[in-house]
């Protein structure tokens, strides 16, 4: 169902507003990438703790004298490590490899659109 001519005015001076206020999240929004870039840093985290987790899990297995009832728990807390270093480290790779999308006013070439994209390639090269 279409908007109105009212509601889509409304929506267009929300959008205005927002913009004001906040270019950065309105440029973000608009791109439609909230989470941002992955970075090298949640790489590495993920890295480490999917090898803190296999030390744990090795070490669990290993020593039975940290067994409870005769289940192996810090091997279990180890596994579930691992597989959340593994999800950390798998789910950063490629997401942030897409080119930013343009925004409407920049490719109609207007100055606040221009602006706009200058200000986005300046933080993103960050």
């Amino acid at each position: 169902m279409p908007l109105s001519e009212h509601e889509q005015r409304l929506l267009d001076q929300i959008e205005r507003a927002l913009i004001a206020e906040d270019p950065k999240f309105a440029s973000t929004v608009r791109a439609g990438r909230l989470r941002g870039r992955p970075t090298r840093r949640r790489r590495v985290q993920g890295l480490a703790l999917f090898v803190l987790g296999l030390v744990l899990l090795v070490v669990g297995v290993a020593v039975r004298s940290i067994w409870l009832a005769n289940i192996p728990v810090v091997s279990i807390l180890g596994f579930l490590v691992m597989l959340g270093g593994a999800v950390l480290a798998i789910t950063s790779v490629g997401a942030g490899k897409a080119a930013p999308a343009k925004s409407a006013e920049a490719e109609r070439g207007k100055f606040g659109g221009k602006m706009e994209e200058r200000f986005r390639r300046r933080f993103d090269q960050e």
